[in-house]
């Protein structure tokens, strides 16, 4: 596959779309609507409807299990290991932040995008009151080489360097070619294997079996990837392709999480068959 440089500024609009769904099941703040994103939420009902009927499963279902159990993997995190600094990269209007800096008042939580989402989302938070030493927003580009933006140097400017941190990206790999978010995923292992006991959590998208519904995907893909500007990807098929492929990017530790292991456990919404979202959690051992 290609490795050209993918340009990510057109995603954010996307983020408006996730963020009203997060206000629309009880799990944002007021501050963070946009009226961008209830149109889309409601120009998206119709469809969202008819997803469910056909497939047992929608965007919004995989929306909020990887959320949901994203959140569980964070809570573990901090609760049995005592990690005390988050970043969330693409945050978009993903109210997270505003929930851990609420659940752990002394949790360093960053929030990062692109220059002009997180300009946005800065404005929101600060006139909600909700930004200060322990709650901060940074730009950053994952694709950049040099500069203020880069990983490394985000990373190395807005945390303790002499403890771990969870990192997050939620929403974001999958609008790159798997060669193009590899070379990412390899950059952030190596800046979190300096740091022992860091955890890593993002999701991804399995192509389905059923041929009609793999053929729906991908017209949904490349009109999804026309609207970003960028390459909309189902990276893996199954869960040990998966593992293998953090594995060899760096991560030393990785699970895969099934949704269905967490029905009944977390309040998360059930599809009917097998979900298409995974959620990857990748390790630096201590």
């Amino acid at each position: 596959m290609s490795k050209r440089r993918t340009d990510s500024s057109g995603i954010s609009f996307t983020a408006l779309y996730t963020g009203a769904v997060w206000h629309r099941y009880g799990l944002s703040d007021d501050a963070l609507t946009t009226r961008e994103g209830q149109l889309l939420y409601h120009l998206m009902t119709p469809f969202e409807a008819a997803s469910k009927a056909v497939i047992g499963g929608n965007i919004r279902t995989f929306l909020l299990q990887r959320h949901l159990i994203i959140d569980h993997l964070i809570e573990k995190a901090i609760r049995e290991q005592g990690i005390t600094q988050v970043l969330e990269i693409a945050a978009g209007m993903s109210p997270r932040g505003i929930r851990l800096r609420e659940q752990h008042p002394t949790l360093h939580m960053v929030e990062a995008d692109l220059p002009d989402m997180a300009a946005r989302k800065a404005l929101r938070l600060m006139a909600a009151g909700r930004l200060g030493a322990h709650h901060q927003v940074t730009p950053i580009d994952i694709l950049a080489e040099r500069g203020e933006q880069t990983l490394e140097t985000v990373i190395a400017r807005v945390f303790d360097n002499d403890k771990p941190l969870v990192v997050v990206t939620e929403g974001l790999t999958s609008y790159f070619p798997l060669a193009v978010i590899s070379d990412f995923w390899r950059r952030l292992a190596t800046i979190l294997s300096r740091r022992p006991g860091s955890v890593y959590l993002s999701e991804s998208y399995y192509r389905p079996r059923q041929p009609l519904l793999n053929g729906t995907l991908n017209a949904l893909g490349h009109l999804l990837g026309a609207a970003t500007r960028s390459q909309v990807s189902f990276h893996f098929r199954s869960d040990p392709e998966a593992r293998q492929h953090f594995s060899g990017c760096g991560f030393p530790d990785v699970t895969v999480h099934d949704p269905r292991a967490w029905y009944g456990i977390l309040p998360i919404p059930e599809s009917r068959g097998e979900p298409m979202v995974r959620v990857i959690e990748a390790r630096i051992p201590a």
